[in-house]
């Protein structure tokens, strides 16, 4: 959904644009007029600048300056220090009620009668928010039933991407979840500080229209995540293994696969890679989202099918498969790949960026051996290089809409607490838990998990996830190094967003053309299918949806830059 940026220096920016703070304007969106959805051919498209009933931005003074600055928000500034927590929150409210919120777990959901918890609830106020985990990865099509059913608690959080499982989420957001707008408009600081503090274009961002044909009826329905910048996922290598062979870290396209030749080893039941599908696009230009980008040459939005890279991603795929070089379980698509690449089974691994603080966590406790790295920008065929990156914000929390207004606040309260940055007592005991109990201060002054805050405190998704007033790089010092050194590395290949100022959901019709089309690329990547049947696949997918949504997506790139 973007196409690369132009290339440009790194530059130093002001602490208040590094903190990723900031009025709608100070984000540099084009600020939109309209606030109602466009309807062109199904899907919809909400503007997500310039309404006037968001919470009244007023900034969070934090209470420290960044170790390291950065070029917000694809450069996120860092700590490598850690300093002496202060409490962002000095009047508590008190809170009495019980609460469930279901949230997505990647891996073996932690015990939810951890003191962990029982510490959260005593310093929000009282409330108890309780987890529900589900698992992550089938989370984006059963909340669909669950949604429908009203079977997911009080809230549900979810993240960006699993609204495409939704056949019609601007309905469903509309139909199932609290409307917010009347607790939330104008001045909420007195109350809710940190939650006031979030950038104007998150809130817009979780704007919904309930008739879409009526553009005064834009309300707001989800609670913002963190915000979000840079990549989201990397292409990771075991460093320690690639260096015992004596091989080098690949720079392009091709010297991956020549890695990987050299690496394969069938018979001792090793290969170099195994997921191939949704990080790789990217080596071959392909555009992130929902696959549409434009061309300058004939002034057209177009799919990612469409693009010269498409057939050679694909061929790709397939050339590695061939060979023997991904294991050979990977179609099935029920392989612990993070167990595979700790245990040294596979050389890469496409994971969440969030893969290399865990691992160095699990080398530091003794769980693993060894580091990893992820691949540079890299590209092929002459092509500059195009990364990835994470727009907006993470994803939200939904309440139920049967709720009192006077429980909706009780929970605000809870994610207000829960928005508090780094540097603050309440990030401390979101993200390391208890002293002594989770987490043990280093000799550097920075905490460290036991095995106890690793199992239960240290897991993906929970009330850390829900808000952030402002998002750094934090945790192990060399790792927050590196990971700087990272993102400044890949800078200027960032992909921009052509949507910006808007939040597009695309056509039913587009939805389950893509499922089919997703289906039948991993058949060519596996041998099921030819590479011959690529021009059919394309011309089935436009026919079927595609060419259809291309009216709605135009309409919305139009709508992006104010024309």
């Amino acid at each position: 959904m973007a196409t690369p940026s132009s290339r440009s220096p790194f530059r130093r920016r002001s602490l208040f644009k590094a903190a990723g703070l900031g009025a709608a304007g100070a984000a540099g969106l084009p600020v939109i007029s309209a606030c109602g959805d466009i309807e062109t051919s199904g899907g919809s498209s909400q503007a997500t600048e310039g309404l006037d009933f968001l919470p009244e931005y007023k900034e969070w003074p934090l209470p420290f300056e960044p170790d390291l600055v950065g070029e917000p928000p694809n450069h996120p500034s860092a700590f490598t220090s850690y300093p002496e927590p202060v409490p962002a929150i000095t009047d508590v409210p008190s809170g009495s009620g019980t609460y469930e919120i279901t949230v997505p777990m990647w891996g073996e959901p932690p015990s939810s009668d951890d003191p962990y918890y029982q510490a959260l609830f005593e310093a929000w106020g009282g409330t108890q928010l309780n987890i529900r985990h589900a698992d992550g990865n089938d989370f984006a099509e059963t909340s669909v039933q669950w949604i429908q059913a009203n079977e997911f608690g009080d809230a549900i959080h979810m993240f960006a991407w699993m609204l495409l499982s939704h056949t019609d989420f601007q309905a469903t957001v509309t139909d199932k979840f609290y409307d917010l707008t009347d607790i939330v408009s104008g001045d909420i600081s007195d109350r809710w500080p940190l939650l006031a503090g979030l950038p104007s274009s998150s809130w817009g961002r979780s704007v919904w229209s309930t008739d879409p044909d009526d553009p005064e009826t834009g309300r707001i329905f989800g609670i913002p995540g963190p915000a979000a910048g840079g990549p989201g996922n990397g292409f990771f290598v075991r460093t320690d293994l690639l260096e015992a062979d004596g091989l080098e870290m690949p720079t392009t396209v091709d010297e991956v696969l020549d890695v990987a030749r050299a690496w394969t080893d069938d018979a001792a039941g090793r290969w170099a890679l195994c997921g191939l599908d949704y990080y790789t696009p990217q080596w071959f230009g392909l555009p992130s989202g929902d696959n549409w980008w434009y061309d300058e040459e004939t002034d057209t939005i177009k799919h990612r099918t469409e693009h010269p890279g498409y057939a050679e991603w694909l061929e790709f795929r397939r050339t590695a498969w061939d060979e023997g070089l991904v294991h050979p379980d990977a179609p099935t698509g029920t392989l612990d790949t993070q167990a595979l690449h700790q245990a040294g089974t596979i050389l890469f691994q496409q994971d969440g960026i969030s893969w290399w603080q865990t691992y160095i966590d699990r080398v530091n406790n003794g769980e693993a051996e060894g580091d990893i790295q992820p691949l540079g920008a890299i590209a092929t065929n002459g092509r500059d290089p195009l990364v990835h990156v994470v727009h907006g914000i993470d994803g939200w929390t939904f309440l139920r809409k049967d709720l009192e207004p006077e429980q909706v606040e009780e929970i605000l309260d809870v994610v207000n607490f829960c928005a508090a940055p780094y540097g603050t007592t309440e990030y401390e005991l979101l993200n390391y838990g208890v002293e002594g109990e989770h987490f043990d201060y280093g000799d550097d002054g920075t905490p460290v998990f036991t095995e106890t805050g690793t199992s239960i405190v240290q897991a993906p998704v929970n009330y850390k996830t829900l808000a952030r007033v402002a998002n750094f790089l934090q945790g192990d010092p060399e790792y927050v190094q590196r990971r700087f050194d990272y993102n400044a590395s890949v800078l200027e290949y960032a992909e921009v967003d052509i949507f910006e100022g808007m939040r597009v959901e695309g056509p039913a019709d587009f939805k389950a053309a893509r499922a089919t089309l997703e289906d039948q690329e991993n058949d060519v990547a596996y041998g099921r299918a030819e590479l011959s049947s690529i021009p059919d696949m394309v011309e089935t997918f436009l026919g079927s949806g595609g060419e259809a949504a291309r009216e709605h997506y135009t309409a919305a790139y139009k709508a992006a830059r104010g024309e």
